[in-house]
């Protein structure tokens, strides 16, 4: 995945197994692409890495003739035996440089990051993109506060990498999330929920790419 595949991408869906059963996984993914969201990451708390790289496997096979990206949340060996697009790495998880040695230079890396100064480390040690946030409470980080709608134009004023806000956003307050000056976001349980999840994807995407 380029720079210019990360520049160009707003809607950001993440496939979490905590809100989908495995066997739901593939039809989710393909409303979420039928949506139009231009990222796809796999999300697995509670399974194996087993089970994270088959159904891993099974993602790109599918999401690749889309040309969606893939990204795999926390374990960068299984990006790399999958051939995913991306990893993602949470605060506790291995150092940037570290997972560029494991994924390669063509892997993205993406960091989470909750303060602007994690947001700045994170450019500094290499990260291709950023997640910020929790901006509002949210069950998928119950251990976070959150950072609220001030935040985000001044992380935009310090990180010149793609900023994908996060965290309880959803479509009734995704207008609130642009006008604080958010360009990127991430939908998780919004969209897994949602009775279309593809219309839904949809109508968020509308609105992100209406003020472009």
């Amino acid at each position: 995945m380029t720079a210019a595949d990360l520049s160009r991408s707003r809607l950001y869906g993440i496939l979490d197994l905590g809100y989908v059963e495995t066997g739901n996984a593939r039809r989710i993914a393909e409303a979420l692409m039928a949506g139009g969201v231009d990222l796809l990451q796999l999300r697995a708390k509670n399974h194996s890495t087993v089970e994270i790289e088959k159904l891993g496997h099974e993602l790109r096979s599918i999401i690749a003739e889309k040309g969606v990206p893939l990204i795999i949340n926390d374990h960068p060996r299984i990006a790399r035996n999958v051939q995913a697009d991306g990893v993602h790495l949470g605060q506790d998880d291995l150092p940037i440089a570290a997972a560029r040695k494991i994924v390669g230079p063509d892997c993205a890396i993406g960091r989470s990051t909750h303060s602007v100064d994690q947001a700045i480390r994170a450019f500094c040690e290499g990260a291709d993109y950023i997640g910020f946030g929790p901006i509002f409470a949210t069950p998928t980080k119950p251990d976070y506060s959150p950072i609220g709608l001030e935040e985000i134009a001044r992380v935009h004023e310090s990180v010149r990498i793609p900023i994908f806000c996060i965290g309880g956003v959803k479509l009734d307050n995704l207008p609130k999330v642009i006008e604080a000056g958010a360009r990127r976001v991430v939908i998780v349980s919004g969209l897994l929920q949602a009775s279309d999840p593809a219309e839904y994807a949809r109508s968020a995407k509308r609105l992100l790419t209406s003020v472009l």
